[in-house]
Parts: C-alpha cells; sequence; structure tokens
C-alpha cells in the first residue's frame, strides 16, 4: 500500500506542475456557478431545499466530466510514452499502479468538488436548509466521482493513446448513466435490475434530496471496486504478453 501511495503522491503532485489541474478546477468551478446563478435566476420562488436539490444535481454532471478528463493521462498517457514499461519491468504490482493513479485523480477530483461549497454556503445565509442536506449530497457528490474515476481508469487501461482512452471511457460512462433509460423500456423484472446499475438516475437521486441510503453507498463502493479490479486484471494481461 506504501507503494500506492508513492505513486498517488508523484501522480498527484504532477497534475498541478502541468495546466491539468487548475485549468479543470477553475473551469468546473466556473461551470457550477454559472448553473447556480442561471437557476436562481430563472426561478426565484424556488424554496432553498430545492435550490440545493437542483444545485447537487447540475454538480453530478460536471463532476462525472471532470473525472473523465482526469483519468485521461493515467496509464494511456503512461503506455504512450514508454513509461509504463519501466513499471511493468519494476517489482512495483499492478495493483498498486492502479490504485495510485485512482487516488491521484480522486484527490484531483475530490478539491474540486469541495471548493464548490461556497454555493450551498450562500444558500445556507439567504435561507433555511438543513446541514444534514448539505453533508449528504457532497458524499454522493463523492461517491459518484469515485465510480466515474473508476471507470476513466479502466478505459486508460485498455487504450494505447490519450484519445482512444477518451472514447473508451466516454462510452461507458454513457452507458452506465443512460441506462435507466433502457430500463424504462423493458419489462419487469429485468427493468428494475438496469435501472439499479445506473451510475446517476436512482442511485443519486437519494444523495441529491438529502436522504442518505445505505444502498446507495454500498452500490457506489462495489461499483468502483469492480472496475478498479478489472483495471488491475488488463494491467496484468499486458504485462504477460
Amino acid at each position: 500500500m506504501s507503494t500506492a501511495l508513492l505513486i498517488a503522491r508523484r501522480e498527484f503532485g504532477s497534475y498541478f506542475r502541468s495546466w491539468m489541474g487548475p485549468v479543470l478546477i477553475a473551469g468546473a468551478l466556473l461551470v457550477d456557478g454559472l448553473w447556480f446563478n442561471f437557476n436562481n435566476g430563472l426561478d426565484k420562488k424556488l424554496l432553498s431545499g430545492q435550490v440545493l436539490t437542483q444545485f447537487f444535481y447540475n454538480t453530478s454532471g460536471v463532476t462525472m466530466i471532470a473525472a473523465i478528463v482526469l483519468t485521461i493521462r493515467s496509464l494511456a498517457e503512461e503506455r504512450q510514452s514508454g513509461t509504463l514499461v519501466l513499471l511493468n519491468t519494476s517489482p512495483v504490482k499492478d495493483r498498486d499502479i492502479v490504485i495510485g493513479k485512482f487516488l491521484a485523480a480522486f484527490g484531483v477530483l475530490a478539491i474540486t468538488t469541495l471548493l464548490s461549497a461556497y454555493m450551498p454556503a450562500w444558500i445556507f445565509v439567504h435561507g433555511k436548509v438543513a446541514m444534514g442536506h448539505v453533508v449528504v449530497g457532497y458524499v454522493g457528490l463523492l461517491l459518484l466521482g469515485a465510480a466515474l474515476t473508476s471507470i476513466g481508469i479502466f478505459g486508460s487501461a485498455l487504450a494505447t493513446s490519450q484519445m482512444v482512452a477518451v472514447v473508451i471511457s466516454t462510452v461507458i460512462a454513457a452507458v452506465f448513466v443512460l441506462l435507466w433509460m433502457v430500463a424504462k423500456a423493458t419489462e419487469p423484472p429485468l427493468n428494475q435490475f438496469l435501472s439499479g446499475l445506473a451510475v446517476h438516475h436512482e442511485n443519486f437521486r437519494p444523495f441529491m434530496n438529502g436522504i442518505l441510503l445505505p444502498s446507495g453507498v454500498v452500490f457506489y463502493v462495489l461499483f468502483t471496486y469492480a472496475f478498479l479490479f478489472a483495471s488491475i486484471k488488463v494491467l496484468e494481461a499486458r504485462r504477460w504478453q
């Protein structure tokens, strides 16, 4: 685990030694702020709780996109530049590589997400909102971000270049985000199964409304674990090749 943390520390620093980290954080906060102001100006009759729910809904989209962008370079860039070969021939385990890359990307994503807290704070000052709603909403955003980050890591593990990684990760993410639409076109019990696999719709809605369901937490944890496990297996297969 110490090796994974060393990799995570190196990767985390690299995000801020390049343009990616600062630009992504600034861009995500800008979009969040614009959405927040637009929704408040559009209908000033919304209750504070409704404004907060809408904020988490809008921010979840930004979080998912940011997670994919952050993970583009994680493994695909290493493979493209040839440095992944050095990692593969070293005593570093594939598990440590994947976990380290994941922790670094998720760390930047978590900072980006938590920096948006000034918007719920504005609602808290000018209206009445439950602090629990804010906390649960951010827990949901972080869990959703972890799930999408694991998808991005998996897509980057499969890809031979960063552009291919973007395509693979985006397609996989789109499938799991839009499964609720597929569920509507199917019959029970298949529709319930597909709806339960949707990474955003049914599973994120309770968090968005300030309801902490253990089943939602378990879903996101298992979802993240499954894609990280798959990423490790992809690296192991490539190492043997």
